[in-house]
């Protein structure tokens, strides 16, 4: 997968050991986030790196608060920015789905000490699917009610309302956290032939770069 986006992955790790000597951090793990993870992603789509990242111990043994996210200027190609290890931790200990998604990304750009390895493993014993449930579902109405009831509906919205009603299909099926990558939810949750053909059109404009529901894309409907 890293070898397919080449030249723009050795930029991103650049970029990383950057930050890592910049604010004195050494990154633990560092994934695509976004479309590009997703699976849908066109050739304009942005990167969306995140990262988890470790201070040194004075950092942690001071009385003072201090920010526990590291985020960099949005260029027009990257987005990146990180959690401090004692924030993902306690949001793992939550079950939050983004967090585990970076868990479950397919393209890794960092993985330094076995740091992801042991917490997919505690994953197991630790995952709470109702939580992840609740979050998916949430998200579902409301990128519905923010991005579908417009006159012009970009085709990249849809797949927000979509991804979480599959995520939510996912997790009342296997009980476990649903994958990262679009594809694999969609064609988990047994759809009718007809629906998973106006998915795979939509699914093609996207890539395609189509981001507006004009007359192509209504023609997915046809």
């Amino acid at each position: 997968m890293l070898k397919e986006l080449s030249p723009i992955v050795d930029a991103i790790q650049m970029y990383l050991a950057r930050i890592e000597r910049e604010h004195s951090v050494r990154i633990l793990y560092a994934v695509e986030s976004g479309s590009r993870a997703w699976g849908f992603a066109s050739s304009n789509s942005d990167f969306d790196v995140r990262f988890v990242y470790i201070h040194t111990m004075d950092w942690y043994l001071s009385i003072q608060e201090k920010r526990d996210v590291i985020e960099m200027p949005i260029s027009d190609e990257l987005d990146i920015s990180g959690w401090d290890i004692q924030k993902a931790l306690g949001l793992f200990n939550k079950s939050n789905p983004p967090l585990l998604e970076w868990l479950g990304s397919p393209i890794v750009y960092l993985d330094n000490f076995g740091f992801a390895e042991r917490l997919r493993d505690i994953l197991k014993d630790s995952f709470s699917p109702q939580r992840c449930l609740y979050h998916y579902l949430h998200m579902a109405k409301g990128n519905f009610r923010e991005y579908l009831k417009g006159d012009v509906v970009r085709v990249k919205k849809y797949f927000y309302v979509l991804r979480p009603i599959f995520a939510c299909v996912w997790l009342e099926k296997h009980n476990t956290m649903p994958p990262t990558e679009f594809e694999r939810l969609y064609l988990d949750a047994d759809l009718p032939l007809s629906l998973v053909k106006v998915i795979d059109c939509l699914l093609e404009r996207k890539k395609a770069g189509g981001e507006l529901d004009n007359r192509r894309t209504r023609g997915c409907w046809s």
